[in-house]
C-alpha cells in the first residue's frame, strides 16, 4: 500500500513518522510513504499557499492551484485510490473507514488548514473530507498522521501478534475489555480471578460481558446497531 500525504508542514509527517511500529513498519516494506509539500506547487517567489477569503472574514484559505497540482503529482496510478481531507466539517473518521481504507492501493491524505481550502477543489477532484470529532486543531497534521497510524496498523506485517485486531475497540461494536498482566495483586487490588484460572471457555466469556459492560458505560451509542442477545 501507498500513503501520500500533502501537507503545509512535511517536516511533522516524517518526524512523528520515525519511531515505534509506524517506522518499523515502514522499514519492513508494509507500507509506502509519500511526503508533499504543498508549497513545492506554488508559483511565486513567497511560495504562497494561502491567501484571504473572497467577501471578507478573518483567517486565510488554502488556494487550489498548488493543492490541485500537488494531488495531480501524487495521483499517477490506474490502482484502487482514495483522496481525503482532513477538516472539521467532514466525515466522521472511524475504525470501519480504516478497515475499509486498508485494502486501498493508493491513500492520498490531504492535511486542511487556516480557514479551509477553495470550495472548487471538490468541484475538480473527487475529494472525500474526514473529521476526527466536534473540535478545531490549528491544523491538519495530526489528524492525518491518526488516519494514517489507524490504517497501517491495520496492514499484515504491521503488528508483531495480528490476533489482536480480532477483539480490539470498536470491533463488532464494542471496546476492549480490561487486561491485566502481573503481578497478580498490586496495593490489595487482585486480577479477576478468572484469568488466572486455566479456563478458557471461562475467560472468553468474561471478556465478552465486559466489553458490553464497557461499552454501555462508556460508549452506549455505539451499540445502537449491535445484535448480541446478552445486550
Amino acid at each position: 500500500m501507498k500513503i501520500s500525504v500533502i501537507s503545509l508542514f512535511p517536516e511533522l509527517v516524517h518526524d512523528l513518522t520515525k519511531y515505534s511500529i509506524i517506522n518499523k513498519s515502514l522499514k519492513r516494506g508494509v507500507f509506502e510513504l509519500q511526503v508533499v509539500d504543498i508549497r513545492d506547487f506554488t508559483h511565486d517567489v513567497h511560495r504562497t499557499a494561502d491567501d484571504t477569503p473572497y467577501g471578507g472574514g478573518p483567517g486565510m484559505v488554502l488556494k487550489i492551484e498548488p493543492l490541485i497540482e500537488a494531488i495531480e503529482y501524487v495521483d499517477t496510478s490506474k490502482t484502487s485510490k482514495l483522496v481525503v481531507m482532513t477538516s472539521p466539517a467532514g466525515h466522521l473518521f472511524n475504525q470501519s473507514m480504516a478497515l475499509e481504507w486498508k485494502s486501498l492501493d493508493h491513500l492520498i491524505i490531504i492535511a486542511g488548514h487556516y480557514e479551509g481550502v477553495d470550495e472548487r477543489i471538490f468541484d475538480i477532484k473527487d475529494i472525500y473530507p474526514v473529521s476526527l470529532g466536534d473540535f478545531v486543531l490549528t491544523g491538519g497534521e495530526l489528524p492525518a498522521l491518526l488516519i494514517l497510524d489507524a490504517v497501517v496498523r491495520l496492514l499484515p506485517g504491521t503488528l508483531g501478534n495480528p490476533e489482536s485486531l480480532k477483539t480490539e475497540s470498536f470491533q463488532d461494536n464494542l471496546l476492549d475489555c480490561p487486561h491485566y498482566t502481573k503481578p497478580p495483586v498490586f496495593r490489595g487490588i487482585k486480577v479477576p480471578d478468572v484469568l488466572l484460572s486455566g479456563n478458557h471457555g471461562s475467560i472468553e466469556k468474561w471478556r465478552h460481558n465486559e466489553r458490553i459492560n464497557k461499552t454501555k458505560l462508556f460508549r452506549p451509542d455505539i451499540l445502537v446497531d449491535h445484535n448480541d442477545k446478552d445486550l
